[in-house]
């Protein structure tokens, strides 16, 4: 089973629809594309994306939405609506790629940020989202167990002995 289809029957297991093949961007004149909508148990992705990294990546953000938000939160002007944003894209980011799996795609010999996506099953993009939610929650690094895990100047794991 791979992440999209273990993000769809966590979605299933608490009740939560997920239609995948929505038309969300009506055409190619919109301003801001939208890849996912979550509304009220009912996760709607965008019919466009098209690999199973892109959706699940899409999916694990809307699941945040679901175990953390509530309301209407289009007004993103609005400083309440976009740390309900932040926080279910860092349920998303936690879920998908953590601070563990940084870990365990240094442990499997990665050497870059390509190789890292492709462990973790994410996209490129999604990656370094994620690092920079990661450095603006910690800082320069992290450290997990017995290692450091450096997000500037690139994303880097070491071994502490």
């Amino acid at each position: 089973m791979n992440k999209y289809e273990e993000l769809l029957q966590n979605a299933a297991d608490n009740n939560v629809r997920v239609y995948d093949s929505f038309d969300l961007n009506g055409n190619d004149n919109v301003i801001e594309k939208i890849d996912g909508l979550y509304i009220d148990g009912h996760i709607a992705l965008d019919k466009g994306l098209k690999t199973t990294a892109e959706k699940a990546c899409v999916l694990a953000e809307e699941l945040g939405h679901h175990y953390t938000s509530y309301g209407n939160m289009i007004d993103m002007n609005n400083l309440y609506n976009r740390k309900q944003e932040r926080q279910a894209r860092l349920q998303g980011y936690n879920r998908m790629i953590g601070l563990c799996g940084i870990v365990s795609a240094f442990k499997a010999g990665c050497q870059n940020r390509f190789e890292v996506a492709e462990h973790l099953h994410v996209t490129e993009e999604y990656l370094q989202e994620a690092i920079d939610c990661y450095t603006g929650k910690y800082g320069e690094y992290a450290t997990l167990d017995n290692y450091i895990i450096y997000f500037i100047p690139y994303l880097g794991v070491m071994e502490m002995i």
